[in-house]
């Protein structure tokens, strides 16, 4: 049976409540997500929003950027209420983020959490009226808030005030060093200013997001030096397919191996016609195959050879991978634990039984020229061999008995099968 070894312990931080939902103080890395709607168009917002949730996204953030957005915010947490939809809203402030929650008090109290950017909040003497407009907000509706840095629009008078400082000394770092320490700079600032008007550590959630591997690492390995604040970690504008898996999965994958970071999430561009989705899987698998949650049994396959010229197995690999997502909506509650599931497809006889022996559940199919059988190995033993057409669902059958048999508890209804 497949085991993970964990991280490096986590660091402390404080708890902050978003509704149900707890980041920071030990409890479990949070996923979230973001739609790409118009908040403004209910039905859509609604419509991405439940698509989300039931990926698993465990917060989501919608933009809140002008008047019929924020009248549109409360319409749409009634429709998601109404479909049994629960996941907590995150109002996405800038520029007028003080107007909005002004002036629209229902939007203030549907969201369930605001996130501020500081550097769009207002500029020069407007900015600390502004913001604490903003966390007076925050303090009268009871939300906690996200003090979200980005180096895509930080504070240019914080900036250029470091970069000046940096130019009189003897020893001058480097420019990006100095960006860098900007970032983490308006992001502790903003914080301590929140603290001063009233807002404690367990409503305050940080940020300082980069699109570069290298100095995201670098940011929030200061940031976690700065205090016990909770932090959200993400690559911004990590890109497009392959690209911005890769690049927010090597950065995110560092500091979450430091035990930096208590919410998460994939800033993927979408394919053209896509699934917004795609990012909550990512950031999953990622803790996942860390071995920090599970969220979803996984499929082991091998990457095929010259010895596997048949698709039969990348074919199977798929339609498993495929059967236990849609059948973890159910078996989430019905059999708690059998998200942990590990499951082995493998294309011939090379690792496929060894590999098989290591999973849960596995099975090795014949590879080009050998044997037409496929042995099928439960816990380490080898339980049967299956022939013919219809592997697939005989192998779909085989694994749903078992989380059955393995998770199901003594009242639980042993008739349910994969058709349900």
């Amino acid at each position: 049976m497949a085991t993970n070894s964990q991280p490096t312990e986590r660091r402390q931080t404080k708890a902050v409540s978003v509704g149900p939902v707890v980041i920071g103080g030990g409890a479990p890395i949070v996923v979230q997500s973001m739609t790409n709607t118009d908040t403004a168009d209910v039905a859509a917002t609604v419509a991405q929003v439940a698509l989300l949730a039931r990926a698993g996204s465990e917060l989501v953030r919608i933009t809140v950027d002008r008047d019929e957005a924020a009248r549109a915010v409360p319409h749409i947490r009634d429709q998601l209420a109404r479909d049994g939809v629960s996941v907590p809203l995150v109002g996405d402030f800038h520029y007028i983020g003080h107007q909005l929650l002004d002036k629209h008090p229902a939007c203030a109290e549907a969201l369930d959490k605001y996130r501020i950017n500081p550097g769009n909040v207002g500029f020069r003497e407007k900015r600390d009226r502004q913001f604490s407009s903003m966390i007076e907000k925050a303090l009268e509706y009871n939300k906690p808030v996200r003090i979200g840095v980005n180096w895509g629009s930080l504070d240019q008078e914080l900036l250029a005030r470091l970069m000046d400082e940096n130019a009189e000394r003897q020893e001058p770092a480097s420019a990006e060093a100095v960006l860098e320490n900007a970032l983490v700079t308006s992001a502790i600032a903003s914080a301590e200013r929140a603290e001063e008007l009233g807002l404690g550590r367990d409503r305050i959630i940080l940020s300082c997001k980069v699109s570069d591997v290298q100095g995201l690492i670098s940011v929030y390995r200061a940031m976690a030096l700065r205090g016990d604040y909770a932090l959200h970690l993400g690559l911004t504008e990590a890109g497009m397919g392959s690209k911005g898996i890769v690049a927010s999965t090597a950065a995110m994958a560092v500091l979450l191996q430091e035990g930096i970071g208590d919410t998460i999430r994939i800033s993927l561009t979408p394919e053209p016609g896509g699934d917004r989705s795609q990012e909550v899987i990512v950031a999953q698998e990622m803790l996942q195959t860390m071995g920090i949650r599970a969220f979803s049994p996984l499929v082991t396959a091998c990457p095929g050879c010259g010895r596997t010229t048949s698709t039969v197995f990348q074919e199977l690999a798929s339609v498993i991978q495929e059967f236990l997502r849609e059948r973890m909506v159910y078996w989430r509650d019905a059999y708690p634990g059998s998200e942990t599931l590990n499951v082995a497809v493998m294309g011939c006889i090379v690792n496929g039984p060894g590999e098989s022996k290591h999973s849960d559940i596995g099975i090795s199919l014949p590879g080009t020229g050998e044997t037409p059988a496929a042995p099928v190995f439960i816990d380490g033993e080898k339980a049967m061999t299956l022939r013919g057409e219809g592997i697939a669902e005989a192998f779909k059958e085989i694994v749903e008995n078992y989380v059955v048999k393995r998770y199901g508890s003594s009242d639980t209804d042993t008739s349910t099968n994969a058709a349900e």
